[in-house]
């Protein structure tokens, strides 16, 4: 039934109130889920997992529009890998990467025993990490798979080697985009800058720089968040979060304060992190 129809028949026939607004308000929730889908690709399939112990976020994406709807991991934790393989050999994805933004402290990345489960898959890190993998990539990279693929932009500061990997910018890639940050930009904060190279005066440019000037609408996916958020917007992040809204000396002086503890894990993830996909995973 027409809205315009629909709207005379409001005045024409008072009985039908009722009746006329459950059908306006049908065909208005009609139109908005037309428009959510048309706003949203069809090829990318996405899936946020967490790791209770370290409070970490492992994104999985795929093309699921290609053939061999090739699949990645984004930061897998070595204790939910068998969670994660399981879960893609479920959904009938390949998978092909195993990605990290960065060495972690916290906890062993998964790509080590994903690739002994999954023969095939190849790790990948940034070269300035200085850590290995079975690549090492740089700004401006991209990572496919299928007809999608992630941008990569350096975002130091937390690490010497950040990076955050962002889906493409076209009318054939997933929309809005996602930013997937690691831990140089949390939802309503940000890393710690005290060890591994890193740097609050560095984090703060590289979040302005290379996160802040995406599209207001791109989400932010962190690699971490431990007060129960899942996914923020550049958008929220520039104006609510209580560090990075400040202006850049402000903020310096707030990371040199945070006096935070060294993570528990450091002393064993960061050394296995920086065979990152090749540690020795028997011993």
């Amino acid at each position: 039934m027409p809205i315009q129809f629909i709207r005379s028949s409001l005045f024409a026939s008072p009985k039908n109130l009722l009746r006329t607004l459950f059908l306006v308000t049908k065909l208005r929730s009609l139109a908005m889920g037309s428009y959510t889908a048309s706003s949203q690709s069809s090829k990318l399939f996405f899936r946020q997992l967490f790791e209770k112990d370290s409070s970490t976020y492992t994104y999985l994406l795929a093309d699921v529009s290609h053939p061999d709807k090739p699949a990645l991991l984004i930061d897998p934790v070595d204790k939910t890998v068998d969670r994660d393989l399981s879960l893609v050999k479920e959904l009938g994805l390949k998978l092909i990467y195993a990605l990290n933004t960065h060495v972690h402290a916290d906890h062993i990345t998964g790509t080590g025993l994903i690739k002994t489960k999954s023969p095939g898959v190849k790790s990948i890190i940034s070269k300035a990490s200085g850590s290995k993998a079975d690549i090492l990539v740089e700004p401006g990279d991209k990572v496919s798979f299928g007809d999608l693929f992630l941008e990569v932009r350096a975002t130091p500061g937390h690490t010497l080697g950040c990076v955050t990997y962002v889906t493409g910018d076209g009318l054939d890639q997933p929309q809005p985009r996602m930013a997937f940050t690691g831990d140089v930009l949390l939802i309503r904060g940000c890393g710690r800058t005290d060890f591994q190279g890193g740097s609050s005066v560095q984090l703060y440019k590289s979040v302005h720089s290379q996160i802040f000037t995406l599209p207001k609408d791109t989400l932010i996916y962190p690699a971490h968040d431990y007060k129960g958020f899942s996914v923020s917007t550049v958008e929220e992040e520039m104006l609510y979060n209580p560090r990075l809204t400040k202006n850049q000396e402000t903020f310096k002086g707030i990371m040199e304060n945070l006096n935070l503890a060294y993570p528990k894990m450091m002393g064993i993830a960061v050394p296995a992190n920086m065979v990152c996909g090749l540690q020795d995973t028997t011993s």
